[in-house]
């Protein structure tokens, strides 16, 4: 279960297509001057990658690896073609904002590095959560970038719908966000938060453990220098003067019974002498 759920959110910040892998960013920068916009194209995309990923996958041991690139293009293409006519046929205002960015599905390098690196590699299920992870982390950065973009840059929110909404008055608006100088920017700036967010992650995995520097570990937990030149517990009856444990029986200063034997009788053997 942990693997599937690294595998699904791996394309939220890990491995965000845009923000990490800086992929698909021509038509992505280009279709974002409103949210309207950048949602339907983060939903074509979706749609189009866990279409293609499903199917790549269930054939991936069929498909001859000199002839794999051709293959993936023709899958791709076909699902782009499906978006192109539903779009044209139900959402035509989205379709004509989208322009040509919509056909350049077939060689964006999102939906290519993803059934080259993963599908052609896994299993449907697997391959099915990568492309749903992959998909929603492209489409909320799109969403957000078209949000900052529309706001400052049109004074608007969700144009080109009916609920539509003027926030910013004309004399206010910043027209470079709606330039591609402006979408650079706010590109930069996520990339830059989501870099941040990444540093500060590894930074406390990496944290030492704390160091003691009191003059005796008993109470501490700290893992140190200290603690480990402790002698082990076998060597603790060792006393300070070095003589070990098993010595304890015998005194410093007493002799062995063997030897209080012969000390009783020199003692008597003097007395005879005197």
């Amino acid at each position: 279960m942990n693997k599937q759920l690294q595998i699904f959110t791996n394309g939220f910040v890990r491995e965000n297509p845009l923000l990490v892998l800086n992929i698909g960013l021509c038509s992505s920068l280009g279709v974002t001057t409103s949210i309207f916009n950048g949602l339907g194209m983060g939903m074509g995309m979706t749609f189009v990658l866990v279409m293609s990923e499903i199917v790549i996958s269930i054939f991936r041991k069929k498909i001859p690896s000199s002839i794999r690139l051709p293959i993936f293009i023709i899958i791709i293409a076909a699902f782009t073609t499906i978006v192109q006519l539903v779009l044209n046929a139900y959402v035509e205002a989205l379709y004509d904002a989208l322009g040509v960015f919509l056909p350049l599905i077939v060689v964006n390098c999102i939906i290519m590095g993803r059934v080259e690196a993963f599908a052609s590699k896994n299993n449907t299920g697997n391959s099915i959560l990568d492309a749903l992870g992959m998909g929603i982390g492209y489409t909320v950065v799109l969403v957000l970038i078209s949000l900052v973009r529309e706001l400052l840059g049109g004074g608007t929110l969700m144009a080109g719908t009916a609920l539509k909404v003027e926030l910013i008055p004309e004399a206010y608006r910043i027209g470079v966000f709606n330039s591609a100088p402006g979408g650079f920017m706010v590109f930069g700036f996520l990339a830059a938060i989501v870099q941040g967010i990444k540093i500060s992650a590894a930074e406390k995995q990496n944290k030492p453990a704390p160091i003691c520097e009191e003059p005796s570990c008993e109470s501490c937990n700290a893992v140190c220098a200290s603690r480990s030149e402790t002698a082990p517990a076998g060597a603790s009856a060792t006393s300070a003067t070095g003589v070990p444990a098993g010595a304890s029986a015998t005194s410093a200063t007493s002799a062995p019974a063997g030897a209080s034997a012969t000390s009783g009788t020199a003692k008597s053997t003097d007395e005879e002498a005197k």
